[in-house]
């Protein structure tokens, strides 16, 4: 397992957002965290990524325990992330995006910076050329000096996520990739995920509302329903759960399809 979350739980106030809730990621696969709006989805992201520490649990990517590490120390420590609402620099190029991701794996200081010592420089060369291989990666090549801001929204989806890349995580978290997408965008996004664990070897998380997407593309789905794990499994088990049907369609209308299956 690259990721093993242990019980993890967070309240704000008398609000329980988050259950005692575990998760077993395998390296190099690709898991959906699936639930109702309101479930608890995001906050179990921001609890993995050092945004809210949990109040009980523990989050081990690794062999290590990443409970009270600063979100640029969970980048350090291999896992990247996307956002539900897109968090680009608008009024940067799309190059000078994933320039910002590039710098956790920097080496130069401030001093060499200042100094523009050769450290600096090479630093600085390797970061565009991988910038530029990100780019080429998620077919945005031809963007390159491009303002984040004039790209279509498909595209800076897909600049998010090589922007995410650009850390070298070993993990990266994508939360509602697809929201917004056209059918087309979304089968593209399939295939990039694909392709950034098959060729990059990085595992995949991702928060999903797509059912779709969801059931063509995971290999293992969680389910959160008020912030406690309700069903995990593989797509048709939990396809096929009562307490998801019953999470997503209310009981009376799960009950009335489950009738229906019976019929």
């Amino acid at each position: 397992m690259i990721l093993d979350v242990n019980g993890i739980t967070k309240t704000f106030g008398g609000l329980l957002a988050v259950n005692s809730v575990d998760l077993k990621v395998p390296d190099r696969s690709i898991v959906s965290v699936i639930g109702p709006n309101g479930a608890g989805k995001t906050t179990f992201f921001n609890m993995i990524t050092g945004i809210y520490k949990p109040d009980k649990g523990s989050i081990v990517l690794g062999g290590r325990d990443l409970v009270g590490l600063r979100p640029d120390q969970v980048t350090a420590a291999g896992i990247a992330r996307t956002f539900q609402n897109i968090r680009l620099f608008s009024a940067m190029t799309a190059e000078e995006n994933i320039l910002v991701g590039r710098h956790p794996r920097q080496k130069s200081s401030f001093v060499d910076a200042l100094l523009r010592t050769r450290r600096f420089r090479e630093d600085e060369a390797a970061a565009r050329a991988k910038a530029r291989e990100l780019l080429d990666f998620v077919n945005l090549g031809r963007y390159r000096n491009e303002f984040a801001t004039n790209l279509p929204y498909g595209d800076q989806r897909r600049l998010e996520i090589a922007r995410a890349l650009a850390t070298d995580p070993k993990l990266v978290l994508l939360d509602e990739p697809a929201a917004g997408m056209n059918p087309r965008e979304t089968e593209d996004l399939k295939a990039l995920i694909r392709r950034i664990r098959d060729e990059l070897g990085v595992t995949v998380v991702l928060i999903e509302h797509d059912m779709r997407l969801v059931m063509t593309l995971s290999e293992q789905i969680t389910v959160l329903d008020y912030g406690t794990k309700i069903a995990e499994g593989l797509p048709h088990e939990v396809r096929n759960d009562a307490r998801v049907m019953e999470a997503y369609l209310g009981r009376g209308a799960a009950a009335g399809e489950y009738g229906k299956e019976a019929r």
